[in-house]
């Protein structure tokens, strides 16, 4: 009767434990924020800026690891990744510091209509390494949306 007890416990402490080791929802892109131009050049030139997300999940996270291409009006802006981590709280947005080197030649291209337009299409794919608990696993993003902006003129 013990081992039957024993057993059952064990097998309800499993099922207990799988239903909690949920796959965490996706982090939803909600902004940028922060722009700096740190070295310009007609070559390249190097910025930061935040990406702001939420976690809409019910715990915290790590972020090990990101591998980002950013595009602003099907433009190719440039590559970030960052391999330090983050904490990432739950149910709250946290901001993501990335630099990147721009190559010039691809901004000259659309630089007079993105300044004098009101909004943009920014879009960010990549892969990004997620987890709890020191164990991580990799997750795609690839967000697409118009972004907001004050025009110069």
């Amino acid at each position: 009767m013990k081992k039957l007890i024993g057993k059952s416990f064990l097998s309800a402490l499993l099922v207990c434990c799988m239903a909690a080791c949920s796959a965490p929802k996706e982090l939803v892109y909600k902004d940028f924020n922060s722009f700096s131009l740190n070295k310009l050049g007609l070559g390249s030139s190097s910025v930061k800026m935040n990406l702001v997300y939420y976690n809409p999940n019910n715990f915290g996270l790590q972020l090990k690891r990101t591998d980002l291409d950013i595009y602003i009006d099907g433009t190719y802006l440039g590559h970030t990744s960052q391999d330090h981590q983050i904490t990432i709280p739950k149910l709250t947005e946290f901001s993501l510091p990335i630099s990147m080197e721009v190559d010039m030649k691809n901004v000259f291209k659309n630089a007079l209509n993105t300044l004098l337009s009101k909004e943009v299409t920014v879009k960010v794919t990549g892969r990004i390494k997620l987890g709890k608990a020191n164990v991580f696993f990799g997750m795609p993003v690839n967000y697409e949306g118009k972004q907001q902006l004050s025009p110069l003129f």
